[in-house]
């Protein structure tokens, strides 16, 4: 068994409508889909580079890896959060056409090298009022990435999933605001906390397929935004 065909199986569960049971948190992320706005986002698997993983613990292959970029800290829209490639949809558009211009804009992957393994479920992020599609890929034919306009992300990189995977990476984000604290699950590395929207799809996706493994839920990490 591959980590790629981990990824295709997960597709065609959920597919079938077999798939592992989903988070019920995302029951309560809600938005009125008449007013909604549709994104897209794209989650890209390979085997990308010959960086080593910092982990030397065996819960992932050491080269396989997930692309993630740093939003700008001058936006509006989470400003400074670690996000997935993607964005609005454009009229006419499928949600895979647009993760895939979307990742191209933002990071200068070539679509060409995409493996497109299909479509997650629509969630709901209800601070922006969307409805955005996860759309799962495998990089069959790895291209430079870089960040493309710093107005938009302060840096594009590609994190080692053992290193996402390690129970000492891995913490409880929490957010204050207007006197309620929000937590969510967080990976800690490349110096930087993955937390809120993606942390919370990569803890799914990562449980889902089976590659999760215990890690300390009491272990907090407070954030100021």
């Amino acid at each position: 068994m591959t980590a790629r065909q981990d990824l295709v199986d997960l597709v065609s569960a959920i597919g079938a409508g077999t798939g592992p049971p989903r988070n019920p948190y995302w029951q309560k992320l809600t938005v009125d889909p008449s007013l909604a706005r549709k994104a897209a986002v794209l989650i890209l698997f390979g085997a990308l580079d010959d960086v080593p993983a910092e982990s030397g613990k065996p819960l992932a292959p050491a080269d396989l890896d997930v692309l993630l970029l740093e939003r700008a800290h001058t936006l509006d829209d989470h400003p400074g959060q670690v996000a997935f490639p993607g964005g609005g949809i454009d009229p006419d558009e499928s949600p895979i056409a647009a993760a895939l211009r979307e990742a191209h804009e933002e990071t200068g992957v070539n679509p060409a090298g995409v493996e497109v393994l299909g479509e997650l479920p629509e969630l709901a992020l209800p601070r922006g009022n969307y409805l955005v599609r996860p759309v799962l890929g495998w990089w069959a034919s790895p291209s430079p990435v870089r960040v493309v306009d710093y107005a938009e992300s302060a840096q594009v990189f590609r994190v080692p999933v053992r290193d996402l995977l390690d129970p000492e990476n891995r913490a409880m984000a929490t957010v204050t605001r207007m006197n309620q604290t929000f937590q969510s699950p967080a990976f800690t590395v490349n110096g930087v906390v993955v937390w809120g929207f993606t942390g919370m799809i990569l803890n799914e996706l990562f449980d889902q397929l089976g590659w999760s493994v215990p890690w300390d839920r009491t272990r907090l990490h407070p954030l100021k935004v």
